[in-house]
């Protein structure tokens, strides 16, 4: 079966624009759902951060009321506790894309703090956007397309049809007046052809072989439109 990437966040922390910084990670329901679709479906997942940093997952994620009840939060660390990848990334500056089928990137606050401006990160998606490989980024991760941005401000993103947390959401769980900046109003800047579905709702945009998902819940989804692309 196939190799699928993930990238994610290295980061335990999101700096506030007051300089406080808040303890974050990868988002537990981004990382579970995705990965439980690729393993069941006999694919290999193998995960890479910025400096092979062994990923924190972020602790607000498996709080019952944001994990969809202490049964699935249960659930969710079982996966995480279980998932040895996550014990042995590799580092995003050692990847290649051409040896894997896929690449994800999930979310979480922490994206927000380390990819978006991380030049290794930047080159692979570079790289996965041109190869024609499902590339998956879901919630917050979208972040890490700002760093893709060249000296003189042109991406191969720009134009693309994405989605991503919106402003409402960041609201929603009370950091948007915290936040240096948003993500919506990043992405809409680049400039990319941002949309967004209702608050809180799967919500996915495939361009080409870019595919995005607006927050959490997009995630499982997303997963299954890259698998189908695998079949």
């Amino acid at each position: 079966m196939g190799r699928i990437l993930f990238v994610l966040t290295g980061a335990s922390y999101w700096t506030f624009k007051n300089g406080h910084r808040h303890p974050t990670g990868y988002w537990a329901e981004e990382f579970v759902a995705p990965y439980t679709v690729f393993t069941g479906a006999g694919h290999q997942v193998t995960v890479a951060t910025p400096g092979a940093v062994i990923p924190v997952v972020d602790t607000m994620s498996l709080q019952p009321r944001y994990a969809g009840g202490e049964e699935n939060m249960l659930k969710e660390t079982a996966v995480i506790e279980a998932a040895e990848e996550l014990r042995h990334p590799v580092s995003l500056k050692d990847v290649q894309v051409e040896d894997y089928d896929a690449v994800y990137y999930p979310g979480g606050h922490g994206p927000m703090e380390d990819l978006a401006f991380d030049e290794d990160s930047a080159l692979l998606l570079r790289r996965a956007l041109a190869s024609g490989k499902p590339l998956a980024i879901v919630c917050h991760a979208p972040a890490a397309i700002l760093a893709t941005r060249d000296e003189h401000g042109n991406t191969p993103f720009a134009g693309l049809n994405v989605t991503g947390f919106s402003n409402e959401e960041e609201a929603g769980v009370g950091f948007a007046d915290d936040a240096k900046w948003l993500l919506e109003d990043e992405l809409r800047n680049l400039p990319t052809n941002y949309t967004r579905g209702p608050a809180w709702q799967p919500y996915t945009v495939t361009d080409g072989n870019l595919h995005t998902g607006q927050n959490p819940a997009s995630s499982g989804p997303l997963a299954q439109e890259v698998l189908k692309v695998l079949s």
